[in-house]
């Protein structure tokens, strides 16, 4: 088999799967994700059911960028769907997608939440929060400068100080505020650390419920996960045990990053491609979605699933992602300068 029709063969016919019996009716449209499959498959199904185009998903967790450099031009590639703005950037810096300027997505898809050269475009957002101990946290309210208030000294949890969820934030301070202000806040974070940052947001919520920590760094979306989560019901407990904080609600508002997709540069069905992101852009798909994973439909007025609203009330940063995107390098640097993955120093 040649290269080409090796990974041809990788992709799995979500459609077929799924038995809509619409496969080749109008084409096909292969997709690689960051995401899950089963996590999109709704959407799938409905653009299927809707379009009769079939559609393909090749699952990556990691190399996806790297993967189709290599394939080049052979590339089957149409759509990449990916989470997080750095991924994003990722995918457009490494030379794997093109721009598209298409009536129908821009109008769908806020400035902000969309690349200044059509390479990407938001679907869904996520708050970076802060999770709280309900029985030990009486704030109702927060700022993420506040999180290097020492009274907050031995009480705080996070993950990886070089995770993208924290690189996005902390590249947001650096945008509002300065490098040297963002700095010496992360210095304050580091000291107010309960332990070295470690695991994945939903470890910072067990931290919370086994009291050792009273407030952490988190997604918004972690916490429907946990919610809903009958296969791992102790993580119900968790989310119980916490309640959400939205930092800045009172000014600028809380740091959002999203999900997202982009053409691909070589995509031999590029216009089943275009038909299935200006689905995805539409307020029907941004809904399904939402419910789906848990996230905020970026277009404005498509409510979130009744989960999310019982998280309460967002007011989303409306800084340009392209921002937050150009200071990503510098916030990298900083985690490492004051040494945060290390933990406390004093």
């Amino acid at each position: 088999m040649n290269p080409i029709n090796t990974l041809r063969a990788a992709l799995v016919p979500v459609a077929l799967l799924a038995g809509t019996g619409t496969a080749l009716a109008d084409g096909e449209v292969n997709i690689y994700s960051y995401r899950q499959p089963e996590l999109i498959q709704p959407l799938l199904d409905a653009f299927t059911k809707e379009t009769g185009i079939e559609t393909n998903v090749l699952f990556l967790d990691k190399g996806l960028v790297e993967r189709m450099a290599a394939e080049g031009q052979n590339s089957p590639a149409d759509v990449i769907l990916t989470v997080d703005i750095g991924r994003l950037v990722e995918a457009k810096d490494g030379g794997v997608t093109q721009p598209l300027v298409d009536e129908l997505v821009n109008k769908d898809i806020p400035a902000h939440f969309r690349d200044p050269d059509g390479d990407w475009f938001g679907l869904t957002t996520r708050g970076r929060v802060v999770y709280a101990s309900k029985e030990r946290v009486p704030e109702t309210e927060i700022t993420y400068e506040e999180l290097a208030d020492p009274k907050w000294k031995g009480r705080l949890c996070m993950r990886d100080g070089q995770h993208s969820y924290n690189i996005g934030l902390i590249a947001s301070m650096i945008a509002h505020h300065d490098a040297d202000y963002t700095e010496t806040w992360l210095k304050g974070v580091r000291d107010n650390l309960a332990r070295k940052p470690d695991g994945n947001d939903r470890s910072q919520a067990k931290a919370i419920y086994a009291g050792e920590c009273d407030i952490a760094l988190g997604n918004t979306y972690y916490v429907g996960l946990m919610m809903t989560n009958d296969k791992d019901p102790e993580e119900k407990d968790w989310a119980a045990a916490m309640k959400i904080l939205f930092p800045n609600s009172g000014d600028r508002g809380t740091h959002v990053n999203i999900s997202g997709m982009s053409l691909a540069k070589y995509a031999p069905n590029k216009d089943n491609g275009i038909k299935l992101m200006e689905f995805l852009s539409s307020g029907e798909a941004q809904k399904l979605y939402g419910e789906q994973v848990f996230e905020y439909p970026v277009m404005p007025g498509v409510e979130p699933s009744e989960i999310v609203k019982s998280f309460g009330k967002i007011k989303p940063d409306t800084l340009a992602l392209s921002e937050i995107a150009a200071n990503r390098k510098l916030a990298s640097e900083l985690v490492d300068k004051v040494g945060l993955n290390d933990g406390p120093q004093d």
